[in-house]
């Protein structure tokens, strides 16, 4: 039956509290709430995501959690319904013993944004407490001349419960010879004790036995009751008076065991006065665990470790009992002092363990709660971090900092933070404690790829292989992981008309670049390209590099001759007179080779001579110079072999073979090739087009000669025409022509008669001259080239052999 009316009761209790939850008001980031003690585990306080005007999404996206640095193992949250629910039952009388207004505070933490709800619960005692007496049974001893009136303190019984659930009232039975007299103390309690309003006759009665109840005001009502045994003595007139009625006196928590707090005395008018005994009444078992009490001197000192945090005074009722049972009653108040001994505690309540580098100043980083459980001045604590940090800390709510930027940002600077939090009480000396947090600054994407030089010279020799490894490139970021993802390309262009890609390529990854074709350095000796490194962000940011690739020659060309030239059948001769002096140049090899540097070094030696040495040919020039005079020994066909060879690793070479003809006159250099090929044998087809050649350009020649003396005769007509009509002019001097070094110093008129047969041909000599029958016809007009022409009657022709054919000139 019982319990079903206290079920009524918590049901009615629960909800009055959730109908007066429904108007609850969040105004300043605080919400209170009401319920009974004792409510069952699961039971719902009260809807904290409509009290607040959030969503319930709300509550699962911001990671929404309980924190509290004492109670949040009562109260939970359930995050898909919103509800705050019982995780375990509340005990008023546990969690706030004789303190009348009881609550828990505790914090609702939401995420992203950061948002903090201080939401406090008040418990409402409920009648689950009996009046309890502190003994089953109460024995005093009392004289019989006790005088009417006397009172007789008894032991009062404790209700854990509060307000109208506490204890209310006693009753005595029966009240034969005493009655009860209750009187309410400043602390709200109840001091009870008899009253002898009959006199006593232990003659009469030796014994009495009463009982006392004692009544709680809660509904259903609540009581107990506690035997009296009182024993009837002979003659004790009076009765012990303390000296105070109540004691008044202050502890150091963490005092040494066996310190005196304080002396408790009392008098008695009897004779047998040193006889009092001193004893707690009702002691707790915690006053019992760190107090006692002398009970002959009264010295009450400390046998426990007291805490200011855990009770922070105690109230112990102390009687004094004479040896003729008569006693008195008093109360000793006792104040603990608090001691600094309390270490600042940081909560760190939401924490972001990495922030963008482009964070703004006073993003938050971590919201952080602070507690010190003692008091005063010793319960002031003050927060800071280290110096120099581009942080800062802010008080927010009480008990509350949020730890916020304070500048800019640069991950590339300083990656990772420790950041020392350090929070130091008020107390003397001051206590203090640390907390480290590791703060980790995630990348941006704010600096471009940069190369590790301006730009690059590679060097590549020509003739390479495909895929051949030219060069690496490598771009450095700042940035951090996929911003510092390098790439790499080649920007377009084009060489010689054709991309850039097809004749080189590059690793997009590792930024080697590669010949896609073989090069020819006689083709392309150098060019430029540019690669852009890339890196990973987003958006990308990049860079570009010039690349100048040169290429390097090989000696892969051999030297060319370019003079004299050489002919499949021809036989190339140079006249050299037997008079020509030491050094008489008798020709010079021309040579070039295209490759470039000392592969294109050429230098000249003879390789073979017909001879003793006669000849020798310039290292560096291939100037062909007599290095002795000429003697009749000297053999008139002298055939030389020139070796043209360059500076290259291997050297290339190249060979020409020169004719020389060592004579005075034609004939004699006539004869001797002459001789030198009647022993040759030709086919008689190609004979025939050589003689058929040979009389089609003869021809051509003498029409040619006919024509420019018949311009000749017709100029000197007009000429001495124009000499005899004018006036006298001024003889210029004319010289004759000089001929250069390896020329014949004489002039031959010969006439020729070629057959099919080579060897059956012949020359035929006629008279020679001293000196030039053919001049120049550059200078018309002068008087000395007139009286020239009418001296020379007879038109004939210088011919000098150049090789085998002949050249007019």
């Amino acid at each position: 039956m019982e319990s079903g009316r206290k079920g009524w009761v918590y049901g009615w209790l629960f909800y009055t509290v959730c109908a007066l939850s429904l108007f609850a008001a969040e105004v300043t980031g605080q919400i209170r709430y009401s319920i009974p003690e004792e409510m069952s585990v699961g039971s719902i306080v009260g809807n904290i995501a409509s009290d607040l005007g959030l969503e319930p999404k709300r509550l699962i996206s911001g990671k929404a959690r309980v924190f509290s640095a004492e109670s949040s193992e009562y109260i939970g949250l359930d995050k898909e319904n919103g509800h705050l629910i019982i995780k375990s039952k509340i005990d008023r009388e546990e969690l706030c013993g004789e303190i009348s207004a009881c609550s828990i505070s505790f914090d609702v933490i939401l995420d992203n944004p950061m948002e903090l709800y201080r939401v406090t619960v008040d418990i409402q005692d409920i009648n689950d407490n009996s009046p309890l007496f502190p003994k089953a049974k109460i024995d005093k001893e009392i004289n019989e001349l006790a005088v009417l009136g006397a009172r007789f303190p008894l032991e009062s019984a404790i209700d854990r419960d509060v307000g109208v659930n506490t204890l209310q009232k006693y009753t005595l039975h029966p009240t034969d010879h005493f009655k009860l007299n209750v009187q309410n103390a400043e602390d709200g309690s109840k001091n009870v004790e008899m009253i002898l309003h009959s006199p006593l006759d232990r003659e009469k009665e030796k014994r009495h036995n009463l009982v006392l109840t004692a009544f709680d005001g809660g509904k259903p009502q609540r009581s107990a009751t506690v035997q009296i045994n009182i024993v009837v003595l002979d003659v004790n007139d009076n009765a012990p008076v303390f000296s105070q009625s109540s004691y008044k006196a202050s502890v150091v928590e963490n005092s040494a065991k066996g310190s005196v707090v304080t002396t408790v005395s009392a008098t008695d008018a009897d004779e047998s006065s040193h006889n009092i005994q001193y004893y707690f009444e009702h002691a707790t078992s915690i006053i019992k665990s760190l107090f006692s009490i002398d009970a002959d001197s009264g010295e009450v000192k400390v046998i426990g470790d007291i805490d200011y945090e855990k009770q922070k005074q105690f109230k112990i009722k102390v009687n004094a009992k004479d040896h003729g049972g008569l006693t008195d009653s008093s109360e000793i108040i006792i104040d603990v002092i608090d001691v600094n001994d309390n270490i600042p505690k940081v909560t760190i309540m939401s924490f972001s363990s990495a922030v963008s580098e482009d964070a703004a100043p006073g993003t938050v980083i971590a919201m952080l709660n602070v507690q010190d459980l003692d008091s005063g001045d010793n319960s002031k604590i003050t927060c800071s971090i280290d110096l120099n940090s581009p942080f800062k800390i802010v008080p927010s709510l009480t008990n509350y900092y949020n730890l916020v930027t304070d500048s800019e940002l640069d991950r590339e600077q300083i990656a990772e933070y420790n950041i020392t939090i350090t929070a130091v009480d008020g107390g003397n000396p001051p206590l203090s404690s640390k907390d480290i947090l590791k703060l980790k600054i995630s990348d941006v994407n704010d600096h471009a790829p940069q190369f590790q030089q301006e730009s690059y010279n590679a060097f590549i020799s020509e003739n390479n292989p495909p895929s051949t490894t030219i060069i690496s490139v490598k771009a450095e970021d700042m940035d951090w992981g996929p911003n510092a993802k390098m790439s790499y390309f080649l920007i377009d262009g084009d060489l010689n008309g054709s991309p850039l890609t097809s004749y080189i390529s590059i690793n997009s990854e590792t930024g080697v670049i590669y010949a896609e074709k073989s090069f020819d350095y006689e083709q392309i000796k150098s060019f430029k390209i540019k690669v852009k490194a890339q890196d990973g962000g987003s958006p990308p940011l990049s860079n570009n590099v010039t690349l100048n690739i040169f290429i390097q020659d090989q000696n892969d060309n051999a030297p060319q001759v370019l003079y004299p030239v050489q002919t499949g059948g021809s036989v190339v001769a140079e006249i050299v007179p037997r008079s020509a002096d030491v050094g008489y140049l008798v020709t010079k090899v021309v040579a070039v080779d295209v490759d470039s540097g000392q592969n294109a070094w050429l230098s000249y030696k003879l390789q073979k001579a017909t001879d003793r040495a006669l000849f020798e040919v310039g290292l560096q020039n291939g100037e062909i110079r007599t290095v002795r005079q000429v003697t009749d020994k000297d053999a008139v066909k002298q055939k030389l072999t020139v070796v043209v060879e360059d500076n290259g690793q291997p050297s290339r070479s190249a060979v020409v073979t020169i004719n020389v003809a060592v004579a005075d006159n034609f004939p004699e250099v006539l004869s001797e090739f002459t001789d030198s090929t009647h022993d040759k044998e030709y086919n008689n087809d190609l004979t025939f087009y050589l003689i058929l050649a040979l009389a089609v350009v003869s021809l051509l020649f003498i029409v040619s000669i006919i024509a420019i003396v018949s311009v000749k005769i017709y100029r000197w007509r007009q000429n001495k025409l124009f000499y005899k009509s004018g006036a006298n002019l001024p003889v210029i001097p004319y010289y004759p022509p000089v001929y250069a070094d390896g020329t014949l110093q004489q002039v031959y008129n010969y006439e020729m008669c070629g057959t099919t047969d080579s060897r059956m041909s012949d020359v035929k000599f006629v008279r020679p001259y001293s000196q030039n029958t053919l001049v120049s016809q550059s200078c018309l007009g002068t008087v000395q080239r007139e009286k020239q022409e009418q001296e020379n009657n007879d038109l004939t022709l210088e011919v000098r052999p150049y090789n085998l054919y002949y050249k007019c000139l």
